[in-house]
């Protein structure tokens, strides 16, 4: 049964992202915000939506080593496994914004966050703290992109304009109006559909693995390392692959960072704040996990500087590297000898 709850959990939480993105994707197209800063913000929240509802389930339910395996596990998926995977189905260019300011944003949030864990607990106060730089980031991006949309040559006649929802207004434009606001509606309703399939999602997916941990004898923070982490993830990862497919390589890439750098100010700000207890950090993630995970976020700075791209031996890199971090999580959690023991 706790098998079943964790498989319709995350069955339920793809669909949920994926309703979710596509609704929020077009209503951000109709606003004329680029493909890098759609990436960075709207599809890289709507895929970061299930971890954000696992980590407050968690968070608010007591369960706190399953809220922070969630979060760091997912920002180390993310790059060693999704980015890797969508490199290896094409190499991805990198867009030079990306790399003066975003990626440097993902690393000194990944910073911030291992130094606000060293004294053992993510406070309430420092919470909201990540959550208010959460917001000024977004409001950054966008006010940036809508600078760069408007530089843009618009395509239209001098007589031609886009309102608010993507509509040309040519003369009388009651109709482009009324299928706006339509449009508009119909997106918001599938965003409202797509969050109720993710709190649904969240709450059989940390119940059910849950119970298998106990079950097996196997902590928390090692399941919400890897089979919660890498089941949030899975939105990443199909989003990123298929926009690489697609040529969308600057959402591929943004998603992405978009998506870590939204865990770590938005994910962990909100479930700290949400706890009563804030979010304790034990000496495990200390130790080993938070450090991978910046080790693994700075390691994208000279990877996307080599060419403004990420070339598939360096995909294959990344997948090896979190294959090798997979090994190192179950060698711990069977206590093997492999390891030094702290």
């Amino acid at each position: 049964m706790e098998l079943l709850l964790i498989v319709a959990g995350l069955i339920t939480l793809v669909v949920g992202a994926d309703v979710l993105v596509r609704g929020a994707s077009k209503l951000a197209s109709q606003f004329g915000i680029s493909s890098l800063v759609v990436g960075l913000t709207v599809v890289a929240f709507g895929t970061s939506a299930p971890e954000l509802a696992v980590s407050i389930k968690s968070a608010v339910a007591g369960r706190v080593d399953i809220a922070v395996g969630n979060i760091v596990g997912s920002n180390i998926y993310n790059v060693l496994f999704i980015l890797g995977l969508s490199a290896l189905v094409i190499p991805l260019v990198v867009d030079s914004k990306l790399i003066r300011y975003d990626v440097p944003i993902m690393i000194g949030a990944s910073l911030l966050t291992w130094w606000l864990a060293v004294d053992g607990t993510v406070d309430r106060v420092e919470g909201s703290w990540l959550f208010v730089g959460a917001l000024c980031h977004t409001t950054w991006c966008i006010v940036v992109g809508r600078r760069e949309s408007i530089r843009v040559p618009r395509e239209h006649g001098p007589h031609e304009h886009d309102n608010a929802f993507g509509s040309a207004a040519i003369g009388d434009s009651t109709i482009g109006r009324t299928s706006g606001w339509a449009g508009f509606f119909r997106q918001l309703a599938l965003i409202a559909t797509g969050l109720v399939f993710l709190v649904l999602g969240a709450g059989w997916l940390v119940d059910g693995a849950t119970v298998v941990a106990r079950r097996m004898n196997i902590s928390e923070l090692v399941i919400g390392l890897t089979i919660v982490a890498g089941g949030t993830s899975l939105p990443e990862l199909a989003t990123s692959i298929v926009a690489a497919y697609r040529g969308e390589r600057d959402i591929a890439v943004g998603n992405i960072v978009g998506s870590n750098i939204f865990n770590l100010l938005v994910v962990l700000g909100l479930s700290a704040a949400v706890s009563p207890i804030g979010i304790p950090v034990g000496e495990q993630s200390l130790q080993f996990d938070i450090p991978v995970m910046v080790l693994v976020a700075a390691a994208c700075l000279p990877v996307f500087f080599t060419g403004h791209r990420i070339n598939r031996w360096e995909g294959a890199l990344f997948v090896g590297s979190g294959v090798a971090y997979l090994a190192a999580l179950l060698l711990m959690a069977t206590r093997s000898n492999s390891l030094p023991v702290s």
